[in-house]
């Protein structure tokens, strides 16, 4: 017995929108057997866009029952029989919860029709509703009522089990059967063909654009979390919808992994990223010799092809950095740009410059060199490169590992550099000092 339900709400989530239509037409498939459609009051005013779509108005709901009038009535048409709607997840979160409200727990099967459709007729342009429809040649009155989509979804589930589409329905309800979690326009094949090992993984909507990007230990345990969590909010509904397939990359470590996640996610700007998006590095401590003689120091905005003594996200931070290194080695503010007025013109450019260089040589020290190896089961090293106390970049040795610091640098690839990527390899070379080794900065 097959329950096909469609709910019209003022929004898209469970745990801040209300319930203002539904219909449940009960089949026992080959004929509806059973009708339940009613308006619902939501007890709040209903958003002009939704009225503007669906035609609903508060005047039609007013004196409509509430949701808790009808629950009861409501759960005992779902309890025992398989739910069926297109996007499944939507229609059947949304109950869930405000049948929890109520008192009653809902715990039944589920069918997705966008997903039996995508089996039953491949190759189709659009499996939404609408366009489904329109494709198949089924006729929709009251398209964006409850009932209308809802008699619409019956004839959809008709011509797919005309279609042989019973060996997929009983697929897709076994127990242990991943279509009932999956997002609605996600391959189950995709899934199976994931890889158990550290990577990084992109989720990607329907024109192929990355609309996600994670790291994790084992890519297919942590893909597979995505979609069997309990969280009824909207981010997690628009995000499940609009995947529409999963691309990898395997790496060597966690530390791998986390390091090309958090540059990925600079370099794509996902939608549904919500973390690591800060600014990139924007500010550098760069030296420099003006035309009297006088060795130096400024912040200014990162150059590209200027090597920087260090590097900020922030001029502030910068230059809070710049009056120490001015205060620890008695350098002349005015020659760091730190003060408009020269209050030392006296002093020699040979005595000043020799204050600046032990404050570079300094800040050398403190700013350490070292590559984190990890050897792979292919046999080469896998490498990352912090270079004057920010990251350089990373990639595979195959051969001998070199001993020059320009040599290592020719054979990774450079990568941005920001704070949470520094952070993690810090700790990681402290925690594994085994696992590192030193160059001395020049």
């Amino acid at each position: 017995m097959y329950a096909i339900v469609d709910i019209e709400t003022t929004g898209g989530n469970a745990t801040t929108g209300f319930i203002t239509e539904i219909a449940i037409l009960l089949h026992d498939g080959s004929k509806v057997y059973h009708t339940y459609e009613t308006l619902i009051n939501p007890d709040c005013p209903i958003p002009p866009y939704i009225t503007g779509l669906t035609g609903i108005s508060n005047a039609m709901t007013a004196t409509a029952p509430l949701f808790e009038e009808v629950a009861e009535e409501i759960f005992y048409l779902l309890k025992d029989v398989v739910f069926v709607a297109h996007n499944v997840n939507f229609d059947y979160t949304f109950l869930k919860h405000h049948l929890a409200k109520c008192g009653y727990n809902l715990n039944s099967k589920k069918l997705c029709t966008v997903r039996l459709a995508r089996k039953a007729f491949p190759s189709l342009p659009s499996y939404s509703l609408g366009k489904l429809c329109s494709s198949l040649k089924i006729e929709i009155e009251d398209r964006h009522r409850a009932g209308g989509d809802a008699r619409a979804t019956v004839e959809l589930l008709n011509l797919i089990i005309k279609q042989g589409g019973l060996n997929h329905i009983s697929t897709m309800l076994k127990r242990n059967s991943s279509e009932q979690w999956l997002p609605p326009n996600l391959d189950k094949q995709q899934i199976e063909l994931l890889p158990e090992s550290p990577g990084v993984y992109y989720f990607n909507d329907k024109k192929g654009k990355v609309i996600y990007v994670g790291k994790a230990v084992n890519i297919k345990k942590r893909v597979k979390s995505h979609f069997t969590g309990t969280d009824e909010g909207m981010k997690r509904q628009q995000f499940i919808i609009h995947i529409f397939s999963v691309t990898f990359q395997t790496c060597s470590t966690e530390l791998h992994a986390l390091v090309l996640e958090s540059t990925e996610i600079k370099r794509l700007w996902p939608k549904f990223n919500y973390s690591q998006k800060q600014a990139e590095t924007r500010f550098g401590l760069y030296t420099f010799t003006d035309n009297v003689g006088y060795q130096r120091l400024a912040i200014d905005k990162k150059r590209n092809h200027l090597p920087a003594l260090y590097r900020f996200n922030m001029l502030k931070e910068g230059m809070v950095m710049l009056r120490k290194i001015s205060l620890q080695f008695n350098l002349n503010p005015y020659l760091c740009f730190l003060e408009k007025e020269n209050v030392n013109e006296n002093e020699e450019p040979e005595n000043h410059n020799a204050k600046i260089n032990a404050a570079i040589n300094a800040l050398n020290e403190q700013l350490p060199t070292y590559a984190v190896i990890e050897k792979t089961k292919e046999e080469k090293t896998f490498c990352l490169l912090i270079e004057r106390g920010c990251f350089f970049g990373m990639g595979y040795i195959e051969n001998e590992f070199p001993d020059e610091l320009n040599i290592l640098k020719d054979k990774l690839e450079p990568y941005s550099d920001n704070d949470f990527i520094r952070n993690n390899i810090f700790r990681y070379a402290e925690m594994n000092p085994t696992k590192v080794i030193s160059f001395r900065n020049f």
